[in-house]
């Protein structure tokens, strides 16, 4: 065998023991089906909008405010050189905001066919992962004035994440309908 054989021999036999002593990948089971949304928090209950229908998260831009609007409509913002009408979600559904900060507060972009708009939260949560086979039909807790837009909700941890359907309450009459008189 020549020197330079030598230490091949070596590093091939390494490699066919430790083949040999090697552990198998453990076997995948059970294949569970994933569904997502954007999570985040209104009057301190954990809502998920789904992914295709939250286009952007924003912190809440400077705005101006409009004259002869209801009050849930908060003004309009500048994002890129389009008007984004900024709608606060609390004062919306007339339920109590969360102590959370003004610092924490984000904005939900919807676009919608024409309508382009921001849904102002207490919080967003980021990304969620639910098993899709512990949705429930109608969760419990849900305020009145949320609920037509609640479409069901998933149970993680003990915890039910209520899903929000934004495309839903931008097709609203009541959201569409600003105008104070």
């Amino acid at each position: 065998m020549s020197a330079q054989a030598a230490p091949f021999a070596v590093l091939t036999d390494i490699a066919q023991r430790s083949r040999s002593m090697a552990a198998g990948l453990p076997e995948q089971q059970e294949v569970v089906e994933l569904w997502n949304g954007i999570g985040f928090v209104l009057s301190g209950q954990r809502y998920v909008a789904p992914m295709g229908e939250v286009t952007e998260i924003l912190h809440v831009p400077r705005f101006t405010r409009v004259p002869g609007v209801r009050s849930f409509l908060l003004g309009a913002a500048n994002v890129r050189g389009r008007l984004l009408p900024l709608v606060d979600l609390a004062s919306f559904f007339e339920i109590p905001r969360s102590s959370r900060s003004q610092r924490e507060r984000r904005v939900l972009v919807v676009e919608q066919g024409e309508i382009f708009s921001g849904l102002v939260v207490d919080s967003v949560l980021g990304m969620q992962y639910f098993a899709a086979d512990s949705f429930r039909e109608t969760p419990d807790g849900v305020p009145d004035t949320v609920r037509p837009f609640v479409t069901g909700g998933y149970e993680r941890n003990e915890e039910v994440w209520n899903v929000f359907s934004a495309a839903d309450l931008v097709t609203d009459e009541r959201f569409l309908d600003v105008a104070q008189w």
